[in-house]
């Protein structure tokens, strides 16, 4: 049996649940879900989402799902989504399911586990990860591995928490039981952002440093870095895992996967947040940039990477800067016949606002610019939101409709066999963490 890092290393302390604002909603009783399409376990409490019948030739997708942002206030916002179709159109709308205070200190970063969303994980600047069960609406306990506020946090796999912090280092934790699998070691100083590869092989961060570094996530350890030559402050891997960019106050750059420099595109104003996002209507990916100017402005991202990205669409309506950008596609009702899914774009801003915009509006000619207004939005009235996740339903495929579902961590991206394999090696030889060892970098 493998044994596994020390007590001190698996910090996970169970506490109550937060009081819950007076706003906060319970879960709704006597709820029905169109029975033979999203399918409750009414055991757990669990929605199950059947990916639809046109979507044999395409991933599934969910029904169902939950836009949760923290705040400046340290409070926690949990919105249900829902959709319906009107004529020959369908509509979403969004209702608070839960507002509370969730840390001693801001909200600074956030994250859901995919394929079913079961786990919310909120880092803040008191330095603690606070997990939350979604489904049950409860807080689980909290993680207090770093020594530094929590600047990122994201589920390379449903089974796996990766978190990045002021104190320098990265964490790799395991949702079955909360244990810390690696602490990774190489920048100096803030780790800003970090983005997993699709593949959940590799990763890569970006630091106060000035330097970009690649991880193996599946040895857990630091494989290569660059020096950017300025701090960046967000990294975030194309659809495809052929680009990435990294964002540098107003400058956008977009590197190939082998580090070439494809392109530096400067924004008129500051940049906050990026996101690549697959078009609905036509082939190929955009860039999803939210700025100091109150919008969120969408690129076309030619096949042709010697093309210059260039402005296609604005997403309007904020009226303060634009702090984050999220997306997750959908199906929609099967009521809804001229197609069955679409990417929905979820924005927040300093305005308190948080925006729900349809990718489909986006134009497949990338002549002109149009302007997109929000298909949805809610008011928290005032509230300063400084981070976004979209948690999904819980996708269930047409064979397994009636068929249990399938464990936590059994389908994750990470080698977990490797991972302890290597782990036990270095407890023999007394190191349990590992560290980028750049000489180049060295003081």
């Amino acid at each position: 049996m493998v044994s596994r890092p020390s007590k001190r290393s698996r910090v996970l302390r169970l506490e109550k649940a937060p009081r819950q604002h007076p706003a906060a909603l319970t879960q709704p009783k006597g709820e029905r879900i169109l029975r033979d399409q999203q399918k409750i376990d009414k055991g757990k409490g669990r929605e199950r989402v059947v990916s639809s019948p046109q979507a044999a030739d395409r991933p599934s997708f969910p029904l169902a799902f939950k836009i949760v942002a923290g705040s400046y206030e340290k409070l926690l916002y949990g919105l249900e989504a829902s959709s319906s179709v009107e004529g020959l159109s369908y509509k979403f709308s969004l209702k608070p399911v839960f507002i509370f205070p969730a840390h001693l200190s801001s909200v600074r970063a956030i994250a859901a586990s995919p394929q079913g969303g079961k786990w919310l994980a909120t880092g803040s600047g008191d330095e603690i990860i606070k997990v939350w069960d979604l489904r049950r609406r409860k807080e689980i306990g909290g993680l207090m591995q770093h020594e530094g506020s929590i600047t990122h946090l994201e589920f390379p796999s449903r089974s796996h928490l990766l978190s990045a912090s002021e104190d320098g280092t990265i964490c790799l934790f395991h949702a079955r039981d909360w244990a810390v699998l690696r602490v990774l070691k190489g920048h100096k100083g803030r780790v800003n952002s970090l983005a997993v590869h699709p593949s959940g092989k590799v990763a890569l961060s970006v630091g106060k440093d000035k330097t970009l570094r690649m991880w193996d996530l599946m040895r857990g350890k630091g494989s290569a870095s660059t020096k950017l030559g300025k701090e960046a402050e967000v990294v975030r891997w194309s659809i495809d895992g052929s680009l990435f960019v990294v964002l540098s106050q107003s400058t956008m750059d977009i590197y190939s996967i082998d580090m070439t420099l494809l392109h530096s595109i400067t924004h008129p104003s500051r940049l906050h947040d990026v996101r690549f996002c697959r078009r609905v209507v036509g082939n190929g990916e955009v860039l999803l940039v939210a700025a100091e100017d109150k919008k969120v402005s969408v690129y076309d991202v030619s096949s042709d990477k010697t093309v210059i990205p260039n402005i296609i669409a604005e997403m309007i309506g904020h009226t303060n800067r634009v702090k984050a950008v999220e997306v997750l596609s959908v199906s929609l009702p099967t009521a809804y016949t001229i197609r069955s899914w679409t990417t929905l774009v979820s924005t927040i801003s300093s305005d308190g606002r948080v925006r729900l915009y349809d990718m489909a509006s986006v134009p497949v000619s990338t002549e002109g610019k149009i302007q997109l207004d929000a298909i949805a939005e809610y008011d928290t009235k005032g509230s300063r939101l400084t981070c976004l996740t979209m948690a999904d339903g819980e996708v269930v495929d047409d064979a397994n409709i009636n068929g249990k579902r399938k464990r936590d961590d059994e389908d994750s991206d990470v080698d977990e066999n490797a991972l302890e394999e290597e782990i036990l090696d270095e407890q023999n030889g007394g190191a349990v963490n590992s560290s980028c060892d750049d000489s180049e970098d060295e003081e």
